[in-house]
């Protein structure tokens, strides 16, 4: 079994949970392209097999989350599930829709984030959230990312909360950028909660939900997965005779006069193999079936 399952990650587990439920099904080496936080639901993509191999080209899509902004307190780790550290008035001249997208609109662009002290990110060793359980502060260099675009969806003048949708690139905190549109209001605030409906090409609308998968039936896996086939479906063709293919197999470079890029492999009678990568006129074994 080879390939991605896109699953709607419910609230309360973790994506490991998931990851460790897909394996026990399914028997295969699993993995993901992209952890959310338990209070964090939506699209996460599962590799299955040698969809694991396919990491590489996942791990950088872009991504859109629907997110909700708590106005008016801040908390130590930035969402709903932690201590609060401030409370502060929301102006109420920010209540009006011109204004809040006028603010949205700033943070739209290639820009440095400072990533949240509760994170994952390691330095010297160790994840960022256990310096910050241990009392300790550490420097955090910002880091570059880019905003494509954020709408306004929703705002409520009485529960101090706004809702936006968020088209982003890699690497991204949500948690983080919600504070920082907080402050542009002229106040403080915290994630409330979080929703991913898009990683590159994997929509939610195309997702399976955990809670349908059967402890002990692979059906509904076999049934809902993406062959690495179908992932590189727009990607170019290269069809090898059988001597040709028995040398790309062995790992065996072959002269090939092509582009630059990733290709897929199919032998004389167009069964698909796999991929191979073409640099400088060589095709290169990549993925193999």
């Amino acid at each position: 079994m080879n390939g991605i399952l896109i699953v709607n990650k419910p609230l309360g587990c973790t994506s490991h949970d998931i990851v460790y439920k897909i394996k026990k099904i399914t028997g295969e080496k699993v993995g993901h392209t992209g952890t959310l936080d338990p209070m964090a639901e939506g699209v996460l993509p599962i590799l299955i097999g040698k969809g694991t191999l396919l990491s590489k080209y996942l791990i950088n899509h872009d991504k859109k989350y629907i997110a909700e902004v708590q106005l008016g307190t801040k908390t130590d780790t930035a969402d709903r599930e932690g201590k609060t550290i401030e409370t502060k008035d929301v102006p109420t001249e920010i209540w009006n829709k011109e204004k809040m997208e006028q603010t949205l609109n700033k943070f739209v662009g290639e820009q440095e984030q400072i990533p949240p002290m509760y994170s994952a990110i390691k330095i010297k060793g160790k994840k960022l959230y256990e310096y910050a359980r241990m009392g300790k502060q550490i420097e955090i260099k910002p880091r570059k990312i880019k905003i494509y675009n954020i709408n306004l969806l929703d705002f409520s003048q009485e529960k101090k909360q706004i809702k936006i949708e968020v088209y982003c690139g890699k690497g991204t905190y949500i948690r983080t950028l919600c504070e920082n549109i907080a402050e542009g209001l002229g106040t403080v605030g915290y994630m409330k909660s979080l929703k991913r409906i898009q990683v590159g090409n994997f929509k939610i609308e195309n997702s399976i939900e955990l809670k349908k998968i059967d402890n002990s039936n692979t059906k509904i896996i076999e049934d809902n997965l993406i062959s690495i086939e179908k992932v590189f479906e727009k990607y170019p063709k290269v069809e090898l005779d059988n001597r040709k293919m028995q040398l790309f197999l062995n790992g065996v470079k072959l002269t090939k006069k092509n582009n630059n890029g990733v290709y897929k492999i199919y032998d004389k009678n167009k069964k698909f193999v796999g991929t191979g990568v073409i640099e400088n006129n060589l095709l290169k074994r990549d993925i193999i079936l």
